[in-house]
């Protein structure tokens, strides 16, 4: 892949895994349902929400994304699944 993640985006890339997973939950989807809508595989939505585990990726996943869950971005990147789902 690309650069490591550094330790201090470690903890906010775990963060935002478990935040995509509580919208998600929510929204009463599964992992496989988010991810066909938001155009990526499977394998990825989880590795993205794995407990305790960071994977990094794009911008452009995260947008994927929030469109899936009708969630706004910018919240989900704050930790906010409260206002990213307003």
């Amino acid at each position: 892949m690309g650069a490591k993640i550094t330790e201090k985006n470690e903890k906010r890339l775990i963060e935002l895994g478990i935040v995509i997973s509580t919208c998600r939950k929510i929204k009463g989807m599964t992992q496989e349902g988010l991810a066909a809508e938001a155009e990526i595989s499977r394998s990825l939505m989880s590795a993205i929400e794995a407990a305790g585990l960071a994977h990094n990726f794009t911008l452009d996943v995260l947008l994927n994304i929030a469109n899936a869950l009708d969630a706004r971005a910018e919240e989900l990147l704050k930790g906010d699944w409260q206002a990213a789902l307003k």
